[in-house]
């Protein structure tokens, strides 16, 4: 019962910390377009792709690894933190080298380059808070990286905002970001002293044994973070930056959904690793049941965006965006894949699969690029959401296949179920909505409201009904 009640606080802590995350970039694109336009958008979001990009080859092989291990040997944490430390600075001043070579061949405008490397910087205190967050994660204290980040991420859109309305550059968000970032770095590593003692000396052992066994996590993430951010590069050298920022303002759509899904599989990760000694039978069940619960949020957002993308673009960013409808409809039927597609992942690499994750990267990555240029060439936004599409297929029909052939058959109709009787449900009020002419804002209002009724109601039918829901309440106060 214990580990269930850390289970759901660290979970919670993700999602709050996600969900700050992508609410403040959220807001933060939108008040870029409606005060300095698409192209601005376009530039800032091809900036923080590349930011993106190199600091996950720097850093987020070495936290899988990190937090994995230390699930397994907490004894090791000092070392962790020290030589981890050490070994990520290396990385990330590396990393940023890189960026810097990359954008200054790249054909992009001055101020578009300059916004590169100032946002680029940011790469070295982000990796570096992802050490500190790994043994946060491994030893199930989430909550300290929402304290450390989450009053971070307000107060920098708080100021981003201001700086916009003061006439400061897009430049100036970058230098923000940077020191944001630096002041999280500062906040988790005085959390993390209270955690861990401190051994100040660096493990060369450690170091070149991590450096050994962190290549294939390395492998793994370039791969995939330049998959996640290959539409916007692709379209950045055969578009143009008015269509980077149309596109990434339907991705800033799809991206609470996405956000979740990461954190929830992210507080799963520990668990599901310690459950490999304990047979497949549990694995199986807590697979399918975190799929079961993002499913039953991603298929009634893609209904939803179905009926109401086209206002929901245009009540959000302004009426410039509506012509991305089309594109965001499309991208959206990637929302019933992901749910798989992240817990899988996950659990692949739990069971020491992540040979199988590489394939997956590398096979989706060359295909969706080759496909990307050709159809990005030929339809621009719409080709670029059919590219993200078609990669997110690819992805999700390797990860089911290897499920099957390595560990385990999933057992669909357990996990579907629910997901279709609530989306069935919501196709009701959406159709209701329709013909109803109210502001968006009430239409948004009232489908959020039904959706969170009916998932209620039938987690209190799951549950064995009120009376049984009641008597569990009351046994949690009892024990506390």
């Amino acid at each position: 019962m214990v580990e269930k009640y850390k289970f759901i606080s660290n979970s919670l802590s993700m999602i709050v910390n996600r969900l700050a995350q992508s609410i403040t970039t959220f807001v933060l694109i939108a008040a870029i377009a409606r005060n300095l336009g698409a192209e601005a958008i376009g530039q800032y979001l091809l900036a923080y792709s590349y930011y993106f990009i190199f600091v996950g080859i720097a850093s987020q092989g070495l936290k899988i690894l990190f937090t994995r291990e230390l699930a397994r040997e907490p004894q090791k944490t000092s070392v962790y933190l020290m030589s981890g430390t050490w070994l990520q600075l290396i990385f990330s001043l590396v990393s940023y080298g890189g960026l810097v070579i990359v954008v200054f061949l790249l054909p992009y405008s001055s101020k578009t380059s300059t916004l590169c490397y100032i946002m680029g910087l940011t790469i070295i205190p982000f990796a570096l808070s992802n050490v500190t967050e790994a043994i946060f994660q491994a030893k199930e204290k989430m909550h300290l990286i929402a304290i450390a980040t989450v009053p971070v991420y307000v107060l920098r859109l708080i100021i981003m905002i201001w700086a916009m309305q003061l006439k400061y550059g897009i430049e100036y968000l970058g230098v923000i970001l940077f020191f944001s970032e630096t002041l999280i770095l500062v906040i988790e590593w005085i959390l993390i002293r209270k955690l861990v003692k401190i051994q100040w000396q660096i493990d060369k052992y450690f170091v070149w044994n991590t450096i050994k066994t962190v290549r294939t996590f390395f492998a793994i993430e370039a791969i995939a973070v330049v998959s996640n951010r290959i539409e916007i590069l692709i379209l950045s050298l055969l578009g143009n930056e008015f269509l980077v920022g149309l596109f990434g303002a339907i991705i800033q759509l799809l991206q609470p959904f996405s956000i979740i899904a990461n954190s929830i599989t992210i507080a799963m990760f520990p668990r599901l690793s310690k459950l490999v000694d304990q047979g497949r039978q549990k694995q199986q069940q807590m697979t399918e049941s975190f799929i079961e619960v993002l499913l039953t949020m991603g298929l009634p957002l893609f209904l939803g965006l179905l009926f109401f993308g086209k206002d929901l673009l245009t009540f959000i960013y302004g009426s410039s965006f509506a012509q991305g409808s089309l594109a965001l409809s499309i991208s959206a039927i990637s929302l019933l894949l992901l749910p798989f597609t992240r817990t899988l992942c996950s659990l692949l690499v739990a069971n020491h699969f992540e040979i199988v994750n590489l394939r997956e990267v590398v096979i989706t990555t060359v295909l969706g690029s080759l496909g990307g240029v050709a159809l990005v060439s030929q339809h621009q936004l719409i080709g670029a959401a059919i590219m993200a599409l078609l990669m997110t297929l690819l992805a999700f029909s390797q990860y089911v296949y290897f499920t099957y052939t390595l560990l385990f058959p999933l057992n669909l109709w357990r996990i579907i179920r629910r997901p279709i009787i609530i989306s069935a449900l919501m196709v009701l009020v959406f159709l209701t909505l329709k013909k109803i002419t109210l502001d968006f804002l009430f239409t948004l209002i009232i489908a959020t409201s039904f959706y969170i009724l009916l998932v209620i109601f039938l987690t209190i039918h799951t549950l064995g009904g009120i009376h049984v829901v009641k008597e569990k309440i009351g046994k949690i106060g009892m024990k506390f």
